[in-house]
């Protein structure tokens, strides 16, 4: 795979992406704000464009750290190891090049099992957890991701994420929209993540991820029983209702890891509350962290 050159990256909307050079690869990441830190972490073929959204809320009180995990958005994507441990590693390598001592960690999907894993290996770090439709909490993942672990996905995925196909998805998706249907977030958010893996190097890192964390049976990563200090560790697990990636049933199961944790189901929201929902997003993180 093909690590990004130079010192600059595909800039965010209204927040020019940096880059570090750790461990020999370039990671961007945006970085902008004072105050305590806020490390935001995606999901699976997510990027930094995934809470953006939210900085122009939260940067007059709070510096805001959003990196493009190692395998997406403009970072670079190595041959190498993408398990939960490795890219929690990276970002504990992140905080040292920022000069960073502690975060609270805001992970969504994969990006929530990254931070629990953050949790278990950096304690001394984290300040705080926020858990967004968060994995590791359960074995139930939508079929989609487990079909992304069976055998010959390699020889699939190039096909039907080549442009032709994409470009035939999207003439389908124009004409139906002009008849008035409008792709809910999730959907919204899905296609542009699939629409990533048009290039050798991130179909490749999507595949170690996700095998990394999946088999064809479901989750394959859980927090129970890893955490010993999660009774003491300030949490917010915010998950949609119509969630059906993973399904809200696994908020309920946070509990069993962090026992008092504050839970927050969005109603009619799906796997992308803090997309679905921005405002209340919003407003449920800062009355968390100002508690």
């Amino acid at each position: 795979m093909v690590s990004t050159q130079g010192s600059e990256a595909s800039p965010a909307p209204g927040f020019p992406a940096q880059v570090a050079r750790l461990r020999g690869h370039d990671l961007s990441y945006v970085d902008t704000g004072s105050g305590s830190t806020l490390l935001f972490i995606h999901g699976l073929l997510g990027s930094h464009d995934n809470w953006t959204h939210l900085v122009d809320r939260l940067d007059n009180t709070h510096r805001v750290v959003i990196p493009d995990l190692f395998g997406h958005g403009a970072s670079a994507k190595p041959v190498g190891d993408y398990s939960l441990g490795s890219h929690a590693a990276i970002l504990r390598d992140l905080i040292d090049h920022l000069g960073i001592a502690k975060v609270v960690l805001v992970g969504h999907s994969l990006g929530g099992g990254i931070a629990m894993q953050f949790c278990y290996l950096f304690p001394e770090r984290v300040e705080a957890l926020v858990l967004v439709a968060s994995g590791g909490l359960g074995r139930t993942v939508s079929p989609l991701l487990r079909s992304a672990t069976l055998p010959g996905a390699e020889l699939v995925l190039p096909v039907i994420a080549s442009s032709w196909v994409r470009e035939r998805v999207e003439t389908v998706g124009k004409a139906v929209r002009g008849l008035g249907w409008r792709p809910s977030t999730d959907v919204s958010a899905a296609w542009k993540g699939f629409t990533s893996l048009s290039d050798g190097e991130s179909r490749r890192a999507f595949l170690a991820t996700t095998r990394g964390v999946i088999d064809p049976g479901g989750q394959t990563v859980s927090a129970r029983g890893q955490l010993v200090s999660a009774e003491r560790l300030r949490t917010l697990v915010i998950w949609g209702t119509r969630d059906r990636m993973i399904p809200v049933g696994h908020a309920r199961r946070a509990h069993e890891v962090f026992p008092n944790a504050q839970v927050v189901l969005f109603e009619d929201a799906g796997h992308f509350p803090h997309l679905d929902q921005p405002d209340r997003f919003a407003s449920a993180l800062e009355e968390f962290l100002h508690h």
